[in-house]
Order: C-alpha cells, then structure tokens, then sequence
C-alpha cells in the first residue's frame, strides 16, 4: 500500500510538472487551430479562425469537431452569457485542447473572458472529455430574477464535470478560473431555519466546481484544480462526488476559496489525492440568505489515500462540523500535515467512526472550537480533539481505528473552553509530542452525535498517550477516559502569540522543547502505521528533523 501510494503521488506531481512546463506547447505550434470568439464583434456565419474572423457564440464549438492540439480562445474583457458545453471532446497527452482568453495583441495576458449565465444550470457543463484544459476565464452562474426559481433539489454550478457514458474521463485541468456568485435562488430568498441542521442540504444551491460520478462502469482520473480562485457561492467551492471510489488521483493546488456557504473543499469517493497549499477562509458563511451556513474548511467521506497538507483553513462557521478540517466516515489513509488552521467554531481535529489509520501531525492550530452548544443554534459543542465512533445514523457505533495525533502546536485563548471528545468504540489513539496550550478551561464532553455514549469507564482499547507538553496540569480534563501517561509541564514561550502566522509560534524555551519528542512508533496491535510513513524528516516550515524530533509542529 506504501509504494502504491508513494508511485501514485509521483504520477500526479509528474503530470503537474509536464503540464507547467509546457502549458503553452498547444497554443504555440503552428500545425494546431486556434478558433476565435467574441460575442461583441463576432458573427456565427464567420469561420472563426482568426480574430478578424470570430464567432459571436459559444455553442459554435459543437458544430466542429475539435483534435488535440486545438484550442478554443474567448476575447478578454468580453462577457459571454452563454453556457459552454463540451462533450465528446478529446485531446492527447502530448497535445491537449485548451480553452483560455485572448487579446488583440497577445494571448498572454492578466485579463480574462467571463462566462456569465442567468438561469440555466451549469456556465461551462464537461461530459465525457478528457485531455482538456480550461484556463485564464471567469465563471459565474445566477438566478434570473425575473424569472420564478423551479421547485425542488436542483444543483447550480460554476463548472460541472460528469461522465454520461461508460468508459473513462481523464486528465482534466482547471488552471487559473475564478469561479464567483453562484446561487440557484434569487436575492433575498431567505433558507429556512432547519435547513442548516440537515446534513447536506435539501433544498437547490449554487456550487462551484463540482467533479461527479455515478456511473458505477465510469472513471473519472488524473483532474488538476490549481491557481484557482472559488468566492461567494452558496454551498460547497470544491466538490467531487463518486461511488465506491470511482474518482481517481485528484490535485487541488495554490487555490483560494472564500465565504462559501458550505464547505470549501468536499471530497466523497475519492481514491488518492493531494490537497496542497490552499487558503481556505470563512466556509459556512452567512453573510447572504441564500447560504447554507455551515461548512468545514475540507471534509473528506468514503475515500482513501488523501495527503492534505500546508493549506490554510480559518474561520468555519455552523452549528455543526465546521472544523477547519474534517474526516467523515468510511475513510483510510487520511493524513493532514503542515496545515495552519485557526478560528474554526468546530475545532480543530475530528475524526470519525469506520476510518482508519489517519492522521493530523505537524499542523499548528489557534483558536479553534470556540462553538458553545446551544448558543446561536449549534447543536454541536466545539472541540480541540473529537474522536466519533458515529458512521450513520441508527448504524452501530465503529471505530475510529489506529488514529495518530502527534507534533501538533495547539493554542487555545482563556476566552474558550477547550473541550475533548473521546467514543468508547474508537480503537487505538496515538496522542504524543503534541503541544496543548490552553489558557483556560478544559473538559470533556460527549460527542454530540444523536446518542453518543455516556461518560464513564474506558472501553478505548491500544491506547499510546504520552509525552506531550502541557501549560499546566489542568489543561486535560479529569473526566477524559484517556489521560497522558508521562505528560510534561511548561510554558514553551511562543514569539507573537494569537499570530495568525506559522512562524508566530517558533518557541523560546529550548529546555522544554528541543529533542524532548519520542519517536513515533506503530499503534499496538495496527499491522500498518501510516501508509507514507510515521517517520516526519521535516517540520512544517521545512527545517530537517535530525536526532528525536522536538515537541510541538516546529523543530527549535
């Protein structure tokens, strides 16, 4: 499992690195069409193949048919308020068909094309296409407020990919889109109150990019989401939904995602992925009517193999979840390393039931779950650790299994409540080397799903609960059923402290930090450990780890 997945992750970075290097090959070869629209001064009876010559529509596009090495170019500073659809549209490993923005002068440009559609259900819709890229164009998709909103569940999107036929989809790139105000109901539609408290949603929303496979004779591989920007939809930025893990080798990289209504980034079937340097910021975002109100910053459900690691996830909001990064249930091999989470109302790591050998280490986490049930309708406490054995409601309890928490720098204001959660199902914990510095209260609480368990004696069994650094004694709370074995005491002196910075949290106090980690071993009776290793060689600003680590997500 350890070389499948080291391979696969090599073969992501390759194709990145391929696509960088030559991401202009396709517009720069003379034996490749380029075809030309411009719906201000464009005509469909052109033949579109010059700039002189440009079609006026984008549905022009289906009566051609293109071949790799085409490319598709929109006029800057135009607003196309077409939909583009592409079907059937197939291009090459060597020579994709490229979709971008041109200038009268040069196709390199800062300026974009906008696909901007009112009422209809996708502004660039992809079923069966592979070796394609979408670049350098702004997305948005609206209501038309004349026009009255259909009755039921209907799904709004930025951009949709699809597959309707058998057969594989692959090697899709998304390359500097800005995906922006997307909304199924019109301005003012005020969601009812009850609506936040389901687990997804039930009525229609705007997404804003959504990867989705149903077709269980379907594959979806090799889909690239980076140098892009999600802002002011209402529901989820990034989503990708496939059925027993029939989405493969995903990459969401450089991208911003702001004020999204759900989450910011979802992942559901997703068998190997890398989520990496993302600036999450205020999922679960209220500040318009037609907004879920409830987010995590990333969540992942039913998959495996997912590396997330330095991105930034601040200020989740929502009566429930909206950690600043999540694993659902029925997951394996979720490793989250080198993130900056901070101000999540949810918290900081959750875990739950029927997932296996995950992971949060080296990430630094400051204020987060500051939630309070009751207060302001959560229905949920929030908490710094959460272990759920929950994996569906009226489903027996189950797991989580062979969870490790290790070399994490934790903060938490005097202000908050620090608050654990720890299910009597889960089996095997690893809580070492982590800094816990809690100004305030701690204790423990329930876990908050339907009819979680009492408190009460331990049933967690192959527990690993040592050596971490704690503010004071009080810092864990009494009623925890698992408590540190050989826990450390002192203040580690950090230099700025409630920075929102990775480097505000570099330590002073060298006698209490530096080689004072153990090394990280398997969890009892866990054949597995973590599938890229348990052994960290670099700390979460990249210093070597040389001798035993140092406590906390920092090396001194």
């Amino acid at each position: 499992m350890k070389k499948t997945l080291i391979v696969s992750f090599g073969f992501l970075l390759f194709l990145l690195v391929a696509s960088s290097c030559n991401k202009d090959e396709n517009l720069s070869s003379g034996s490749n069409i380029r075809y030309y629209i411009n719906s201000v001064i464009g005509s469909d009876s052109n033949d579109g193949t010059s700039q002189n010559t440009a079609w006026k529509s984008l549905s022009k596009i289906n009566d051609i048919v293109l071949k790799p090495g085409d490319s598709v170019l929109l006029a800057n500073n135009v607003v196309f308020k077409q939909p583009l659809l592409l079907k059937n549209i197939v291009g090459s490993a060597k020579k994709r068909i490229v979709f971008t923005s041109y200038s009268p002068n040069s196709i390199f440009i800062k300026e974009r094309a906008t696909i901007r559609t009112k009422n209809v259900l996708n502004a660039i819709c992809i079923n069966d296409c592979s070796f394609v890229e979408i670049k350098n164009i702004t997305v948005s998709a609206r209501p038309d407020a004349n026009k009255t909103s259909r009755q039921g569940k209907f799904k709004r999107c930025g951009i949709l990919v699809q597959p309707q036929k058998n057969g594989t989809t692959e090697n899709i790139i998304f390359d500097n889109v800005i995906v922006q105000d997307v909304f199924y109901e019109t301005l003012g539609y005020q969601r009812p109150t009850t609506e936040v408290t389901s687990a997804n949603g039930t009525q229609s929303y705007g997404w804003g990019i959504r990867v989705i496979n149903k077709n269980k004779q379907a594959i979806i591989k090799d889909i690239f989401i980076k140098n892009c920007q999600i802002n002011n939809v209402s529901h989820t930025g990034i989503k990708f939904t496939g059925k027993n893990q029939n989405i493969k080798n995903i990459v969401i990289e450089n991208c911003k995602i702001l004020e999204t209504g759900g989450p910011g980034i979802q992942l559901s079937g997703v068998d190997q992925g890398h989520i990496v340097n993302n600036y999450i910021n205020k999922s679960g975002s209220t500040n318009d009517s037609r907004k879920w109100g409830r987010g995590s910053g990333l969540w992942t459900w039913g998959s495996k193999d997912i590396l997330i690691e330095k991105n930034y996830f601040l200020n989740a909001n929502g009566p429930g979840d909206s950690a600043g990064a999540h694993i659902d249930f029925n997951c394996k091999n979720i490793i989250l390393q080198y993130n900056f989470s901070a101000n999540n109302a949810g918290g900081f790591c959750e875990i739950l039931g029927n997932n296996y050998n995950c992971a949060y280490r080296y990430n630094i986490s400051v204020n987060d779950g500051h939630r309070v049930k009751g207060v302001d309708g959560a229905f949920q406490e929030g908490k710094t650790l959460w272990l759920s054995g929950f994996k569906g409601k009226g489903v027996k309890r189950n797991g989580p299994f062979n969870s490790y928490i290790y070399n994490n720098t934790i903060i938490v204001s005097k202000d908050i409540v620090s608050k654990f959660a720890f299910d009597k199902a889960s089996d095997g914990i690893l809580i070492m080397n982590n800094i816990f510095y809690i100004q305030g209260e701690s204790k423990g609480v329930l876990g908050d799903q339907y009819t979680p368990d009492t408190f009460g004696d331990s049933q967690i069994k192959n527990v690993v609960f040592k050596n971490n650094l704690f503010l004071n004694a009080s810092n864990w709370p009494e009623n925890n059923p698992v408590k540190d074995t050989m826990p450390l005491f002192g203040d580690p002196e950090f230099v700025n402290m409630g920075g929102l910075n990775i480097k505000d949290y570099i330590t002073r106090n060298s006698t209490l930090i530096k080689n004072k980690g153990v090394k990280i071993e398997r969890i009892p009776n866990d054949a597995i450990g973590l599938t890229l290793g348990l052994k960290v060689t670099h700390d979460i600003l990249g210093q070597q780890i040389t001798d035993l680590p140092d406590m906390g997500a920092l090396e001194y």
